[in-house]
């Protein structure tokens, strides 16, 4: 067992006998990884996060069953070493199957498969279109493997969820070999994220027929999603995750023009404009601050000028984008926010709802008051035109859903 991790035989024994069949979840990052091990009836989970790796800081924080902090280093560890005490500090519970979120499926897979040789040799030829991701994505699965071999192992594509979208949607209007050739379209991504909130505000309305849901996932990533009778019809992001929202950090939609007039004007590569629309936009780039919008907030009340703007552009720029995607929608039953923001920020939420004036929504200020900290509810007035809901991802459970339904399982 790992330096650092004081768990006794006997608490692991009790905490391993009420972990029924459970799944592991790996969400391998380019320099993180985050884990979830769920039981079978989904009920009880340990989880976990292996952070900054590559650097002196490597290392990982883990909870256990009954709510203990772990931390253990691991100094200059890349994903293979951490990988490798990861699967050391859960082999106890006997996991039954492994399920990985891969961020890129391209239009070859629209649903969890497998994982056999061709399904591995496709997530790596896929780095393409996510270079970031699917590589890490790839050394978790094939970490798995060789410690292993036995164990079934699933991959959940983070664009599998918006492959129902119609062309009308996902095709750009470029020449068409682009398209065809290339496979330059509309993908859309946060897809387990839409996928978990959408089946779960369907479940929990008393409206009745097919459901048309917006699903806003607001973070330090943010996405939109028109999603009816549980199929995706339309998102925000397109062939990366830059297009579509402004975000943390990164800057969403811009003038496809932007980029030759910055080299033009200013001389800056190709790769110098990347890394400013994604790394140092949005929120960030805006309000000179941060990309955290709880300290943006705070500043905005202290009178920050930049700060209010960046709001300002976010909940409007929110607000437009959800006015927009309800076109796709055959009918429009409601709203549900998601996320970090989504869920927390009941002020972001008003003010995005603001922007849609013209829908005939209405808020219950003091249900929505009520929704942070994890808090699941709806917060619409009687006689809003739609409903309100406030539903806390887990996209965890979704993959570990998922996973068990590719493999057959319970």
């Amino acid at each position: 067992m790992s330096a650092g991790v004081s768990t006794t035989f006997d608490d692991k024994h009790s905490e391993a006998s009420t972990l029924t069949n459970p799944t592991l979840v790996l969400n391998c990052g380019s320099s993180s990884i985050k884990y979830a091990l769920i039981s079978e009836d989904e009920g009880t989970r340990i989880t976990g996060l292996a952070e900054n790796l590559g650097l002196d800081t490597a290392r990982i924080k883990h909870t256990t069953l009954n709510g203990e902090k772990l931390e253990i280093a691991i100094a200059g560890g890349r994903h293979e070493l951490a990988l490798q005490k990861i699967l050391e500090l859960l082999e106890q519970y006997h996991f039954i199957a492994v399920g990985h979120r891969v961020v890129h499926g391209g239009r070859e897979y629209s649903e969890a498969v497998r994982v056999d040789a061709h399904v591995l040799a496709e997530v790596k030829r896929l780095k393409v279109l996510a270079p970031l991701h699917n590589p890490a994505n790839a050394l978790g699965i094939e970490a798995v493997q060789a410690i292993y071999p036995d164990i079934p192992q699933v991959v959940v594509f983070d664009t599998a969820f918006h492959q129902t979208m119609p062309p009308v949607a996902f095709r750009y209007p470029l020449p068409k070999a682009l398209y065809s050739e290339h496979k330059i379209r509309r993908y859309g991504f946060h897809g387990t994220s839409h996928a978990y909130v959408s089946e779960r505000a369907s479940h929990i309305t008393s409206a009745t027929g097919p459901h048309g849901w917006l699903t806003a996932h607001l973070g330090n990533g943010c996405s939109a999603t028109a999603v009816y009778d549980g199929k995706s019809l339309d998102t925000s992001m397109g062939l990366t995750p830059l297009e579509g929202l402004m975000m943390g950090t990164r800057s969403g939609d811009v003038d496809p023009s932007l980029h030759i007039h910055l080299k033009r004007q200013l001389g800056m590569s190709l790769e110098e404009i990347d890394k400013m629309l994604n790394s140092e936009s949005g929120l960030l780039g805006i309000s000179g601050l941060s990309n955290d919008l709880r300290t943006i907030e705070q500043a905005a009340n202290e009178g920050h000028e930049d700060a209010k703007l960046a709001i300002e552009m976010f909940c409007y720029r929110v607000g437009k984008y959800l006015a927009s995607l309800s076109c796709a929608l055959p009918d429009f039953t409601g709203i549900v926010f998601t996320g970090g923001i989504g869920e927390n920020s009941v002020t972001t939420r008003t003010r995005i709802l603001e922007v849609m004036r013209h829908f005939g929504i209405k808020v219950d200020a003091d249900k929505n008051a009520g929704l942070v900290g994890g808090n699941e509810g709806s917060f619409h007035a009687d006689d809003s035109s739609i409903e309100l809901w406030v539903v806390p991802t887990d996209e965890e459970c979704r993959i570990a859903q998922e996973t068990r339904a590719a493999l057959g399982l319970k």
